[in-house]
């Protein structure tokens, strides 16, 4: 029986269509859209299959269609494995924690899917506010992104801010804050030897001080949730460390809006569990990317729907 770790994907993996071929496949796929459907009022499907880019990219659809895709693709994979597989460990990037928490029983779908819509209001909120921005540091390591971050802070006045807000993979790190800090982060990463740095689209400066002003209301809408006890370890985003327990699991959720997803430690803390292979739910393959990165020799495989769903589960 495979030994297997599950993987949920961020904001940044959605694109139109995502879903679309295990929709048309499994009922129990369309059951689940027609439940978030009704519990949000919004027609997800429509929204998953039809939304142009920019739609998609907005926080507050973009992360419960995300969630929706990823939990169903996991839901259909479980059918097709029928019983030939242990899931042993599961984390999820930023919004995927919420998708893990889930799938491992921690939060019932349509609770995790009301916390998920609330987390990108908020998110979006602070963006609104804020103005801040993102962008990916490409060919330097963390430890020398955080140089790169300290000098702009020097260089700036004390109201900037620029912080490590994910560490993706060796030689993919992602900072976040106020735009001309970013910008004189980028200066420096560049004259350290960074080959690239590319802006990320996104509607406000992510895991970064910049997203406090929400914090409390987000802490108010988990601790309103029931979690329960986890049927697998999720790997934390700012610990790299497994959660088991619901007073861990609120703890990790309150502080990872605006902490850093420590995306590297993480893949690694899952090789503990002795996994025979890791598994990309949909939407995309960025995180099976950044695991190749992290350690080439571990085996990950990716969710895409349709026959690629059905080859996944004969390998597995």
């Amino acid at each position: 029986m495979a030994r297997i770790g599950i993987l949920f994907p961020g904001q940044g993996a959605q694109h139109p269509g995502m879903g679309k071929a295990l929709w048309e496949r499994f009922a129990l796929v369309r059951d689940l859209f027609a439940e978030a459907s009704e519990a949000l009022g919004r027609d997800f499907a429509r929204l998953c299959f039809d939304s142009p880019d920019d739609v998609l990219r907005e926080t507050d659809t973009a992360q419960p269609c995300l969630y929706l895709a990823g939990y169903a693709s996991w839901r259909a994979l479980e059918i097709m494995l029928d019983g030939r597989h242990t899931v042993v460990v599961a984390a999820g990037h930023s919004l995927g924690e919420y998708t893990a928490l889930a799938a491992a029983g921690a939060l019932t779908f349509v609770d995790g899917l009301g916390l998920v819509a609330e987390r990108g209001r908020l998110m979006r909120r602070a963006g609104d506010v804020s103005r801040g921005t993102m962008l990916a540091i490409l060919g330097l390591d963390v430890d020398r992104v955080e140089e790169a971050c300290l000098a702009a802070r020097r260089d700036g006045s004390a109201d900037e801010v620029v912080v490590v807000a994910n560490d993706n993979a060796p030689g993919q790190v992602v900072i976040s804050g106020t735009p001309d800090a970013v910008a004189r982060a980028s200066v420096h990463a560049r004259e350290m030897g960074a080959r690239r740095v590319v802006p990320i689209a996104t509607s406000g400066a992510f895991h970064s001080p910049l997203m406090d002003p929400v914090v409390a209301d987000l802490k108010r809408a988990i601790d309103r949730t029931a979690i329960g006890r986890v049927a697998c370890p999720i790997v934390a985003n700012t610990t790299a460390r497994p959660l088991r327990e619901a007073a861990d699991i609120r703890d990790e959720l309150t502080a990872q809006v605006s902490g850093r997803v420590r995306w590297t430690e993480s893949v690694r803390r899952m090789t503990d569990f002795q996994v025979d292979r890791l598994v990309e739910a949909t939407p995309g393959q960025v995180l099976a990317g950044l695991t190749r990165r992290i350690d080439p020799a571990l085996p990950v495989l990716s969710i895409a729907g349709g026959d690629a769903l059905e080859n996944l589960a004969d390998s597995l």
